[in-house]
């Protein structure tokens, strides 16, 4: 039963909660069921009603810039997002790349502004309109790489130090 799974605390609920919004669980009986911040609940809503969205587009072209920026600031992967409009991953990556829509590199403070950073901690987001780290010269026709290396999402606990 969804309402057994929302009430139990566990590493899995987030998925619970997911689905509870797409059947149409409102914040309110969310925050009710399972006494979860309603900040939290509002951002987790949001990412849904981006989702329900995308299934409403029939094709690529009706995936304008505005929708594909938001749903990248949401945290949507190429992927998802052909799956959501029954595409192809390889098409939206193109779509997103010709609408100039690329993430960009920003750098973490380790030093909390006291002295300037040079750290190498960096995370790539779709939240920023700049790079932090200078990008190389390049002459016409040539390309950059860049190697991130890392153990995947940060989690309430980890430490960049």
């Amino acid at each position: 039963d969804l309402d057994d799974q929302l009430h139990v605390p566990n590493d899995l609920r987030v998925f619970a909660l997911s689905e509870a919004l797409l059947r149409g669980y409102s914040v309110k009986e969310l925050h009710a069921l399972t006494r979860i911040d309603n900040w939290f609940l509002c951002k987790l809503e949001r990412i849904i009603k981006i989702n329900k969205f995308l299934e409403t587009l029939k094709n690529p072209a009706d995936l304008k810039q505005m929708a594909m920026r938001t749903s990248k600031l949401y945290g949507f992967s190429d992927r998802q997002i052909a799956r959501l409009i029954k595409s192809d991953e390889k098409s939206i990556r193109k779509k997103r790349k010709e609408m100039g829509i690329v993430p960009c590199v920003k750098q973490i403070d380790t030093l909390a502004a006291e002295f300037p950073a040079r750290t190498n901690y960096l995370y790539m987001t779709y939240g920023g309109l700049e790079n932090d780290v200078p990008q190389p010269d390049l002459k016409q026709g040539e390309e950059s790489g860049v190697v991130v290396l890392g153990c995947g999402a940060y989690r309430i606990g980890s430490s960049c130090e």
